[in-house]
């Protein structure tokens, strides 16, 4: 568990050691070193910050998991897991597609004196899914008792991570878009992707995993569609009334509403599922479902 830990800020040492270095191959030194500011300074930020929320949900899984292991509770272990990587989907897609369709107004918001680096931004929201999830199987993987193997995982990743740098970075990317610092954000994506597929391989032999198509993917993809469609229009006709700082906060908040009844109507939470949530009988009551 320390080793997997150990990796992950590993695999952000590598972007330090190669960035600049392969940056200086078509830009100066002090232009390298901004892009480099504008990878670990903001995106980085805004990238990690949904993975800080699904820390907790991490830190629960393990013991409690373990416990259902040892009392031999495979389905109980079946519905935690199942809730878990589902609660993560519902959280990670909404965070990676509203960085990457308001990238640019989100940066300006944050960053109003330096706002420029929006297209690595939007690369780089992809792996935010990916993140999510590595964490939250990981902490699965490793209440089952599999602690080697999230850092087996990671471990392929990080070097496969560490090519990919060392090949893109290098190249400009006025010649081919994925390289230079897109390039890093690229190998990033690919790095945790890798780790989640190896995770989630052993996860579903080691426990027999089925989950619905219908439920973890399409449901979720369509609420997060809906929720961006509503976000554009909402951002588009807001700045005609107000400034760009206050259009993109009220799009964000109409993006959250709009993707919470979205959830409630495709019916993705089941009342088993809601009653998992911090005060989940209370939203029950409220929606007068509890008796249904």
């Amino acid at each position: 568990m320390s080793l997997t830990s150990i990796l992950g800020s590993l695999n952000k040492s590598i972007d330090s050691i190669t960035v600049v270095r392969g940056l200086k191959n078509f830009l100066s030194e002090n232009e390298a070193k901004i892009q480099y500011g504008i990878l670990s300074g903001k995106v980085d930020t805004l990238v990690m910050l949904p993975m800080s929320f699904n820390v907790a949900l991490t830190t629960s899984l393990i013991p409690t998991i373990a416990y259902s292991k040892a009392m031999g509770d495979s389905e109980t272990i079946k519905k935690r897991v199942s809730f878990s990587i589902l609660l993560t989907i519902l959280m990670g897609l909404p965070c990676m597609a509203g960085l990457i369709f308001f990238g640019e107004p989100i940066l300006k918001l944050l960053f109003p004196n330096q706002s420029n680096g929006a297209i690595v931004l939007q690369i780089s929201a992809i792996s935010i899914i990916f993140i999510v999830l590595e964490q939250t199987i990981s902490g699965v993987l490793q209440g089952l008792g599999k602690v080697t193997i999230p850092a087996i995982a990671l471990t392929v990743g990080v070097v496969i991570k560490l090519i990919l740098n060392l090949i893109l970075i290098k190249i400009d990317p006025n010649v081919f878009i994925l390289g230079g610092i897109n390039g890093a954000t690229v190998s990033t994506v690919i790095c945790h992707m890798i780790a989640v597929i190896i995770d989630y391989a052993v996860l579903r032999k080691t426990i027999k995993l089925k989950l619905e198509l219908s439920t973890f993917v399409i449901k979720p993809l369509m609420a997060t569609t809906i929720m961006i469609i509503g976000a554009i229009y909402t951002y588009n006709k807001c700045l005609s009334i107000f400034s760009d700082k206050l259009s993109i906060i009220l799009a964000i908040g109409f993006a959250v509403l709009i993707y919470g009844i979205f959830i409630i109507a495709f019916k993705i939470l089941d009342k088993d599922n809601i009653k998992m949530i911090p005060f989940g009988k209370k939203i029950l009551e409220i929606l007068n479902l509890e008796k249904q």
